[in-house]
Order: C-alpha cells, then sequence, then structure tokens
C-alpha cells in the first residue's frame, strides 16, 4: 500500500489455506504466494495486535520495541468478530497501554481547511494542502494567483490580450479567462459567448415559442462580479427582421423579449432604457414608419434591422432571447448578440484620505475566524500609524505602520499575541503607493510589502485556531491610538472590497478619493508623455509627443506613395499667439526654453522609416534664410545628414556609408545638435559624435516649414536635394518628432496643430515603419500573466467560434481547391493539343548557367538589364 500513515482508515486482510497465501490491502491484492508443494502455516493460542509483551529476551525485545501506534477497528480472526469490550473487562486476553472504544488519532483533513478544492494530505501532527490546478495558492490555497481585474493588468505594464482575472479574490468564485483591450485610456474587459451572429430563428408554433441560448466563458455570478465593480458595461443587440414584429409597439404585448441577470425578462431594446418599450429609433424619432417605436414593428416585406446598446449593467448579461412572431408564412428573423464589454474598475480606485490622526472609519465586524487575508494600497508621508484594528474579548487583528520602513501585521487567536513585522531598505513614507498583503489561516499567518521577501510565522500544531472577533473593524484611528496619515486605496478582505469611498463621504476628517497617483504610476508615461492626475486614477497625455495609446508607447505613421509629401508649418509671417506657442513647441523639449526670434542653437529630431526606393528626401527642414537641414538616403542606399546653418560655401555633410538604408527594414534616426555638437544614433548602435566647422554659424535661424517625403519650396534648393526630389518618397514613416513638434500625428490625429500641415496625396495610417522592440517581449514561459490567445480555453465560446470559423474555412479552402484544379485541367489540355506534335528547336543559353542557382538567376547574372520581352525576329515556331 501507499500513504498508509496519512491517518485514514485502512484495511488489512491476509489469508492463508493449503498451498496459497495472500495478503491485501485497502482491497488491492498486494502479494500472493503460491507453491507446488505442501504450505501448512500454523499459529499459537494467542494473537498479539500491536506489538510484543515485554517478558520477551532482549534480542527479540530490541527488534520489535518499536509498536504500532495509531488506532485499529473491526478486528476479524478466523472470520470472527473479537469482542473488544469482553478484551476491556477481562473476559477475553489482556491489553496494556491502550484506550478501547475510541480513537485518539485527529482527523486533520475533517474539516478540510484546504480551499478552492485544494487536496489534503495529513501526517501524525499535521496536514498539507496541494493547490495544483485550483488557480489558488498559500497554505490553505487561500489566494488567487490572478489580479482581481484588467485594470489590475494594465498596471502592471501589461498590453491588450486574454487574461485569467479573480474578481472576488479569495472568495467563492473561480476564475475565468477574458479579454483585456488596453488600446484606450479606459480598460475594458470582455466576455465571450456562443452565440454566433445573425443567428436565423425558424418559425414555430405559438405553443413553443422559439429561445436562444446563450452559454458564456463564465458563470452568471462571475459576471455579475465585474458588472457590479465595473464603472460602465454594454452588450450589443440586434433584431433583423422580414415580416416580424418585435416589441408590438405602440402599445401591445411584445412578441420579443430578451433574459437578463436573475432571470428576468426585459421588454426594451437597444438603444433604450429600462421601463421603455422602444427601439433606438423610437428614442431618436427616426423610425421607417413613424406610428412605430421599432423599425421592425411596421411589418414590411422587406428586411429591416433594430440594434443598439444594451447600457443598463443591473440587467446584463443578455442570457437568452425569446423570439415570438415567426410563425406567420414569410416571416423572418436574424438574431446578433454582441458579447459583454465591461469599462473601468471601480475596486481597484476605491480610496480614502485620512487627514488627521484621529481619523476614521468602521465597518461591520471583519468574519475571519479560520482563514483571513487582507490586502491594500496605502501612501503617506508621516512615519507612522494604525491602518486598521479589529477587537474580541482577547483576540485581536491589527496593521499598522510601526515606522518609516516598518509595517507590523498583529493578532490573537487565544495562544498569546503574535507579531510579523516587515522591514523596508527603503522609506515607506516617500508619498508613493504601496501595497500590503496579510494572511493569516489554521497553519501559518504571512505578511508581504510591495515584492519584498515574504515573512512567515508557523501557527502551533495544538491550541487554539478561530479568529472570535466582536467589535467594529475601525480602519484609521482606534482605541486611542495614533491613526493613519494618508491615503488607503482597494482594501479588500477576504476577497469583499471595502467602500472606503462612500463611508468616507458621511464621515469628518475623511475624505473620499485620493490625488497624487503621478507619483506612483507616471513611470508608465513613456516617450515624454506627461502623466495627469485623474479623481480615480491618472492618465497619459500624449499630445507633446510623437506616440499615442494610454501609455504613449503606440507609433503613429504613415505610408508614403510615390510623388506624396507633406508639409508642417512652423508659423505664418507676422507675430500671434498661436506664433508664440509654435514657438514654444518648436524651441526645445524643454519647455522652460524659449525662441522668440525663432532662430536655434539645439535640435532633437527622431523617426524611424522603412523604404527600398533610392535616392529620396526623407525629412527637410526649411527657413526664411538659406539655412536648412535634410536627412537624406543616397543613390547606394546610404543615410546622410545634410546641415548648412551659414558661414561656410557647402553644407556639412554626416554620410554613413557601412550601412544600406533602403533594404525595406525599419530604421530609427536620432539627431541631436546643441550648438556646433551633433549626436547621430541610428538603430540600436552607439551613438556617434560630430562637430560642425569652426566656420558655421550655430544657430539654425528663422525655420519655416518641415517636409516628409519630398520638398516643395520657393526659392533656391540644394542641388542633391533637388535631384533626390524625383520623384520623390515611397515607403513608410513613423513617430516623426522634431522638438515638440510631431508633424506625422498632426496630421493623423485633429488637434489644434492640424492647422498647420498641409498634405499633398492621400496619406494612410500605417506602423510598417514603427521600429523593433529593444528587447524581445517577455515569453509565455517566463510571464505567468500572459496567456496566449490560441492556447486561450473557453469552455463555451472558444469552441463555437472556432467551429464557426473552421467551417468557414473548410467552405472556402474547398472552393478554392476546386478552382484550382479546374484551371490546372484545363492548362494540361491545352499544352497536350498544342504540344502534340514534336519538333526541333536550339536555346541559347546565358553564361555562367553552369554555375547560377536557376535559369532565371543564370540570365540575370548575365544580362542585369533583361526583361521578359520577346524580341520579334527571335521567336520561335513548331511546325
Amino acid at each position: 500500500g501507499s500513504g498508509l500513515n496519512d491517518g485514514q482508515w485502512h484495511e488489512v486482510r491476509f489469508l492463508a489455506k493449503e498451498n496459497f497465501a495472500v495478503l491485501t490491502i485497502d482491497g488491492d491484492e498486494a502479494s500472493a504466494v503460491r507453491t507446488n508443494s505442501p504450505l501448512q502455516v500454523k499459529t499459537g493460542e494467542k494473537y498479539f495486535f500491536g506489538g510484543f509483551p515485554l517478558q520477551m529476551n532482549d534480542s527479540e525485545h530490541s527488534l520489535f520495541q518499536h509498536s504500532f501506534q495509531g488506532c485499529m477497528q473491526f478486528i476479524h480472526v478466523d472470520d470472527q468478530l473479537v469482542d473488544l469490550h469482553a478484551v476491556e473487562q477481562g473476559q477475553l486476553g489482556s491489553f496494556a497501554n491502550v484506550t478501547i472504544d475510541m480513537c485518539a488519532i485527529i482527523d486533520r483533513c475533517v474539516p478540510n481547511h484546504c480551499e478552492h478544492g485544494g487536496k489534503c494530505t495529513q501526517t501524525w501532527d499535521s496536514f498539507k494542502c496541494s493547490c495544483d490546478g485550483t488557480g489558488y495558492s498559500g497554505a490553505t490555497c487561500h489566494n488567487s494567483i490572478y489580479e482581481l481585474s484588467c485594470e489590475a493588468y494594465k498596471h502592471l505594464g501589461k498590453t491588450s490580450n486574454y487574461y485569467w482575472i479573480d474578481p472576488d479574490g479569495s472568495g467563492a468564485l473561480g476564475p475565468l479567462k477574458v479579454y483585456c483591450n488596453m488600446t484606450e485610456d479606459k480598460v475594458w474587459t470582455t466576455v465571450y459567448h456562443d452565440l454566433q451572429m445573425q443567428t436565423a430563428v425558424g418559425g414555430n408554433s405559438l405553443e413553443k415559442l422559439p429561445v436562444l441560448q446563450l452559454n458564456y466563458s463564465a458563470t452568471m455570478d462571475q459576471i455579475s462580479a465585474i458588472t457590479s465593480s465595473a464603472e460602465y458595461c454594454e452588450q450589443f443587440i440586434s433584431y433583423s427582421c422580414k415580416m416580424s414584429r418585435l416589441l408590438n409597439t405602440p402599445e401591445g404585448n411584445p412578441y420579443t423579449w430578451w433574459v437578463g441577470k436573475a432571470n428576468e425578462k426585459h421588454y426594451y431594446w437597444g438603444g433604450s432604457g429600462p421601463g421603455i418599450q422602444k427601439c433606438a429609433c423610437g428614442i431618436e424619432r427616426n423610425c421607417t414608419d413613424p406610428k412605430y417605436y421599432c423599425n421592425c414593428d411596421a411589418d414590411y416585406k422587406q428586411w429591416r434591422k433594430d440594434a443598439g446598446m444594451l447600457s443598463y449593467k443591473e440587467h446584463l448579461p443578455v442570457s437568452q432571447v425569446v423570439v415570438g412572431d415567426v410563425d406567420r408564412p414569410g416571416s423572418e428573423a436574424k438574431i446578433s448578440v454582441g458579447p459583454v464589454r465591461c469599462q473601468g474598475d471601480r475596486n481597484y480606485w476605491n480610496a480614502a484620505s485620512f487627514v488627521t490622526s484621529s481619523s476614521y472609519l468602521h465597518f461591520s465586524t471583519f468574519q475571519g475566524e479560520t482563514s483571513a487575508d487582507i490586502s491594500f494600497y496605502f501612501k503617506t508621508s508621516a512615519s507612522d500609524g494604525v491602518f486598521l484594528e479589529n477587537l474580541g474579548n482577547t483576540d485581536f487583528i491589527k496593521l499598522e505602520l510601526k515606522s518609516a520602513t516598518e509595517v507590523s501585521f498583529s493578532f490573537d487567536v487565544g495562544n498569546g499575541p503574535v507579531e510579523i513585522v516587515v522591514r523596508s531598505p527603503n522609506q515607506l513614507n516617500d508619498d508613493q503607493w504601496h501595497r500590503v498583503n496579510a494572511e493569516r489561516n489554521v497553519q501559518q499567518a504571512s505578511l508581504q510589502v510591495d515584492q519584498l521577501p515574504l515573512e512567515v510565522r508557523k501557527a502551533p500544531t495544538e491550541g487554539h485556531t478561530r479568529l472570535e472577533l466582536y467589535s467594529q473593524l475601525y480602519v484609521g484611528a482606534a482605541g486611542g491610538q495614533r491613526g493613519f496619515l494618508g491615503c488607503i486605496r482597494s482594501l479588500r478582505m477576504n476577497g469583499v472590497t471595502l467602500d472606503l469611498e462612500e463611508r468616507a463621504k458621511v464621515t469628518p476628517g475623511v475624505k473620499p478619493g485620493c490625488s497624487g497617483h503621478c507619483t506612483s504610476y507616471g513611470m508608465y508615461c513613456a516617450n515624454g508623455g506627461k502623466c495627469v492626475e485623474k479623481y480615480n486614477g491618472y492618465s497619459c497625455d500624449c499630445s507633446r509627443t510623437a506616440y499615442d495609446g494610454p501609455f504613449c508607447i503606440k507609433d503613429v505613421g504613415a505610408f508614403f506613395e510615390e510623388g506624396m509629401w507633406l508639409r508642417y508649418n512652423f508659423h505664418s509671417p507676422g507675430t500671434s499667439m498661436k506664433d508664440l506657442v509654435s514657438r514654444t513647441l518648436l524651441s526645445s523639449t524643454d519647455p522652460e526654453i524659449t525662441a522668440p526670434d525663432l532662430n536655434l542653437n539645439k535640435e532633437e529630431l527622431s523617426f524611424s522609416f522603412s523604404t527600398t526606393k533610392s535616392p529620396c528626401v526623407l525629412l527637410y527642414i526649411s527657413s526664411y534664410t538659406q539655412d536648412f537641414m535634410a536627412v537624406l538616403v543616397k543613390p547606394l542606399g546610404n543615410l546622410q545628414i545634410r546641415y548648412s546653418l551659414g558661414g561656410t560655401k557647402e553644407p556639412y555633410n554626416i554620410d554613413v556609408d557601412h550601412r544600406n538604408m533602403a533594404n525595406g527594414q525599419p530604421h530609427t534616426v536620432n539627431v541631436t545638435r546643441d550648438g556646433r555638437d551633433i549626436v547621430l544614433q541610428l538603430d540600436h548602435y552607439p551613438p556617434t559624435s560630430y562637430s560642425l566647422p569652426p566656420a558655421s554659424d550655430i544657430q539654425f535661424n528663422s525655420p519655416k516649414a518641415l517636409f516628409l517625403g519630398k520638398v516643395i519650396e520657393i526659392g533656391k534648393i540644394d542641388q542633391d536635394i533637388y535631384k533626390y526630389n524625383t520623384p520623390g518618397f515611397t515607403g513608410c514613416l513613423s513617430r516623426v518628432q522634431f522638438n515638440q513638434i510631431a508633424p506625422l500625428k498632426a496630421a493623423l490625429r485633429p488637434t489644434n496643430a492640424s492647422s498647420h500641415v498641409h498634405i499633398q496625396g492621400e496619406l494612410v495610417e500605417s506602423n510598417c515603419g514603427a521600429s523593433p522592440l529593444t528587447i524581445p517581449p517577455m515569453s509565455a514561459a517566463t510571464d505567468p500573466w500572459h496567456l496566449d490567445s490560441a492556447s486561450a480555453d473557453f469552455p463555451y465560446n472558444g469552441q463555437a467560434i472556432g467551429d464557426g470559423v473552421n467551417r468557414n474555412s473548410a467552405i472556402i479552402g474547398g472552393v478554392i481547391a476546386v478552382v484550382i484544379f479546374t484551371i490546372l485541367c484545363t492548362l494540361v489540355f491545352l499544352i497536350r493539343y498544342m504540344f502534340r506534335h514534336k519538333g526541333t528547336y536550339h536555346t541559347n543559353e546565358a553564361k555562367g548557367a553552369e554555375s547560377a542557382e536557376s535559369a532565371d538567376a543564370a540570365i540575370m547574372n548575365n544580362d542585369p538589364n533583361f526583361t521578359e520581352t520577346i524580341d520579334e525576329s527571335k521567336k520561335e515556331w513548331l511546325i
């Protein structure tokens, strides 16, 4: 057997007969002995269970000194049950150091302290939980290994993808897989179902209406946890109809309705609201027939549609759609229901500010008898203060900031006070957000601050295990102690978020919300993006960068066709406030530096590009004088930076001759000039320094306009630039930025600077010129939060959508295969017909054919100007 010391009951049977013996443990044959010779098993008059008596000689006594420790029951000898009560009364056999009619072993797995499906195993004095495959961790499988929401993943620096989330943390609800869309300022959480778009609904008798059931990739309780914490939720619903009425407006009973949360029927449609039996067109008063409040209620023989968003989140998600009016001849209907999409997470930003050391909030008694977890964020400039406390008669639980570098977690469950302290090497009163996680269960207690090592204290094997509290839970000052000064956010206790904001609204000395998020999260605003404080979070202002997206990391670029160009005018002649703004943006990335006369002593230029055509002009900056700056691709694909600031007869050129930049790959260019010093960096190679000639001026006088793709300027233009100007740049340009001006972004994103832009041709947005990442993204194997969408395991939606895609792909593939087979058969027939007579001919093989890899290569090696035109005189005729 195995695991026989796990504290559970096990059955042992030994059976011996002539020529046969077998030992069975827990019903499984452990060993069997058979022999051809006679086998006899003889026993004495006495059977000893649990050990041998002490009246043995020393050698045998030493051999059997380790007697059995544990319990036995249902002892049978020769199929006769031994009467243990007779043994206890001295009527049968004898015993020593044995307690009869009771078992002193404690079954430590009953009740099972392993939560969320964890498996319990035990030894003589302890138990252990196996949390494999549960999605939870810890000594009792109490803590979720996933984040609470998409909002939390965003602030870990994650990008849009499928993620597991656990909305109630350590609560009873399990984790679910959702799609997190982080391309906007607000994060969208999407939960899918298995109903295909435009599902046709067939006719039926009125006795049984057609019911469309939506099976989601999560339970209704899980989706409710998402919608309840979200700021806004929506779900698209559409009814396409032909002679099929929908809500039977204006005054009839609805033919069709949908069922939402809690199995409630709802008689309003997308674009409308609860209690309003109208469709979107009825609200907007633009229905096809103004006598009705839905397009479909007009009962036309042509296809009509009523569609819109359901946005009353207390009713979502849609679980069923019941369709009524499809039983008449000619009646048809198609239903589409989109996924549930929710935005924001109110729990994540739920915060309160404690403005005095006597301020506190109170809540109902914390119920965490055998298992308790507490997590929150705090931000303070004070050196000490109590975070929270809950008292019992003698039991208590408390979390506090003991000093500027120490956080304490203390409690008493009846075995005496226990305190766990985490000491940080850095100051915790630095006015930045810090995270605290505390847990206490029957096995151990732990405390973690930020990413510092987890401090663990084992619980005693014997003693009290239940935490019995009676007073209210105080957050902040309690019992005359010095309370916490600062902000507490996202306070969760056993998976439940305490509504600090709502309680703070009616409590003196405490304010709802908290400012100062940028001190902790401003680092996520990349590429010069500015962090902007918000009531419940922050956002990144990317307006003065060449990037876009929630963290200013999305390249803004465009594809340039041949002959297309863009001009950004820095200012117009004369003075105005707009000119002053332009001067500030043009002067430098440092907003404190201004150039009222628009003479630049320094420039910062950066962009990325890709092209296969050379020569060309990538970028050109003109002026009202003869000064200019240009970035060119020379005929051989080499890059050249050209400066002309006056004082010299010829422009100053920086040539990068050792690299071909017209190879179709993305390349990054960064040029910085400060006075006479120029620093150039290409791609990820080390920067190279250059210096303008001593005779050169160091001021860029009166810059006028910036050109991309081609130079269309009045006045004299450098001869080489004039030659490279035709036919113009073809390829991609991305994230172009000159000081604080982003001309491509101004053209593609409507801003105040868009009036400065003039475009010749059609500008198509594209990221084909975006530079590659310097550091490859973390692989799924090393990133526990990243889940490949291809491997996303949706119990309903993934299979349904996947089957639909596979079915469509199979049909399309089959059609393509038939068409290709038909074409091939036709070609074979034509070739056989044309060449049914054999003829003789000769060829002129290109020189070097022997060493060429193919016939095409041989021809091209022999004649680089080879084209696929055939001279009339060299045609071959088969006769």
